[in-house]
């Protein structure tokens, strides 16, 4: 049953993050940056009041590429999508349901982030971080976990911002979910790691025991080519089968270009390790160039969107395309991963085969993984990237006491090593048993005494004022 909510507060934390090794995708290479904490106040009707938090690791370049923008201005999109949600959000004094403030506000947030030139991907992020912290407070203050709050339906979602489907089938679907015990790990290999030898793709102490990889490409057909042959190579010395995924991250420029890495995957022998375990490729085009362009017989090799995923219309638009699949993020936002998963499973029981898959845009841990887990585990994905233990040192620079706690209240999620507290990965997964605690997958929030307010973002400086 929904519960209805008003928001009394919303406030922005942050702290310095360090990547233990550089990662490269895309156009751009991280090496450091700011992960988010939102803590929202809510009062429940009937409930009384509540606390709740969300987490998210603020990535540079990557909601908005566009070559004319620093990273440090593409970070200020970010915070200033961020301030535009809290005020809309905050100005609604009305009880409503979660999902419908978040349906109330969603269009007003893209139409005020575009005035300021935040595209549509950027300014999701504001109402999806928000969104989730609403969430763990609403399950909080009801003394549920997420799996049954979820099941169903606390936060009321429906169908009023997707006519393609309706509420029947929203309800249907998250009533029927169960909690998948297990989520294998998906290790990410950056265009700067290592392939072979010790610490490359077949090191278990570099994959965890991982039987899924991600693979990055630079958008260079006869160069990721080559590389992914050189991989290809090191998966077949695994003791076990391995299943890969592929994402250019947008890099490849027209279908021309695409046509001839899948050319080859096609027909280069040295590809078949790599051909013969493919499950998908991950937005391979820029987003604009992505929605002009149908994928015609391409779309046999299961062709997938993400940085394309700018709206609720974006899955549909994306079938009519020839995709097969979209990806699940809870920076793009939680009410989205659950239609798109809906509108899979709808589309697939008529006979064709789409799909819903999760990503990663380096969830620490903590809060941020542990609620995209979540997420992922109740609408069915089985396998999700999880580059955040990858190219951070566990828990990285959060207090120890902080630290500390998660592993106490999450015992088979993580572990002790190496002097950090890190993701516990069993047999290549992670398991979600502690995950069923009130609230949104955790039992406990961080110090918010250990945290700086969110740096206020400087102005947005136009292609136009550059040139």
């Amino acid at each position: 049953m929904s519960l209805r909510l008003k928001v009394n507060d919303i406030a922005f934390f942050e702290r310095p993050l360090v990547f233990a090794r550089p990662f490269r995708f895309g156009a751009v290479t991280i090496t450091a940056s700011t992960q988010l904490f939102v803590r929202v106040a809510i009062e429940v009707e009937g409930k009384g009041r509540a606390t709740g938090a969300s987490a998210e690791m603020l990535a540079p370049k990557w909601f908005d590429k566009r070559p004319h923008l620093t990273e440090a201005q593409s970070l200020d999109g970010l915070r200033r999508s961020l301030a535009t949600a809290r005020e809309l959000y905050l100005a609604n004094r009305d009880f409503e349901t979660a999902f419908g403030l978040h349906a109330l506000c969603i269009g007003s947030q893209v139409a005020a982030c575009a005035a300021e030139d935040i595209p549509p991907l950027a300014a999701g992020f504001g109402s999806a971080e928000i969104d989730k912290a609403i969430l763990d407070a609403l399950l909080r203050a009801a003394g549920a976990n997420f799996f049954d709050g979820m099941a169903g339906n606390i936060a009321g979602i429906d169908a009023r911002l997707t006519p393609d489907i309706d509420v029947a089938a929203i309800d249907q679907f998250l009533s029927r979910s169960q909690r998948l015990d297990r989520v294998a790990v998906r290790h990410t290999v950056g265009m700067d790691d290592k392939v072979e030898g010790e610490g490359g793709v077949a090191d278990r102490n570099e994959n965890a025991g991982a039987r899924y990889f991600k693979l990055k490409l630079n958008g260079d057909p006869v160069h990721d080519a080559a590389r992914l042959a050189r991989i290809g190579q090191e998966l077949a010395k695994l003791p076990y089968a391995a299943k890969v995924t592929l994402d250019a991250n947008e890099q490849y420029a027209d279908l021309a270009a695409l046509n001839e890495l899948v050319d080859r995957l096609d027909h280069d022998a040295a590809l078949e390790p790599i051909a013969a375990n493919l499950l998908y490729i991950e937005q391979p085009m820029p987003r604009d160039i992505t929605k002009a362009s149908p994928l015609g017989t391409l779309a046999a090799r299961n062709f997938i969107i993400d940085e394309a995923d700018d709206s609720y219309d974006a899955f549909p638009q994306a079938r009519a395309l020839g995709y097969r699949g979209i990806s699940s993020k809870s920076c793009k936002g939680i009410y989205k991963s659950i239609i798109n998963a809906t509108r899979a499973a709808a589309w697939s029981s008529d006979g064709g085969r789409y799909f819903i898959s999760g990503e990663d845009l380096t969830c620490q841990a903590g809060l941020g993984v542990q609620q995209d887990l979540a997420l992922g585990a109740l609408i069915g994905v089985t396998h999700a990237e999880r580059n955040g233990h990858h190219y951070v040192d566990g828990f990285a620079d959060t207090p120890a006491d902080e630290a500390d706690a998660f592993l106490t209240a999450h015992p088979d999620l993580y572990t002790r090593g190496g002097g950090k507290v890190r993701l516990a990965i069993h047999d290549g997964d992670l398991l979600t048993g502690s995950l069923v605690v009130p609230g949104f997958a955790s039992s406990i929030h961080p110090d918010w005494s250990t945290m700086q307010p969110l740096k206020r973002p400087t102005p947005r400086v136009s292609q136009e004022q550059t040139v």
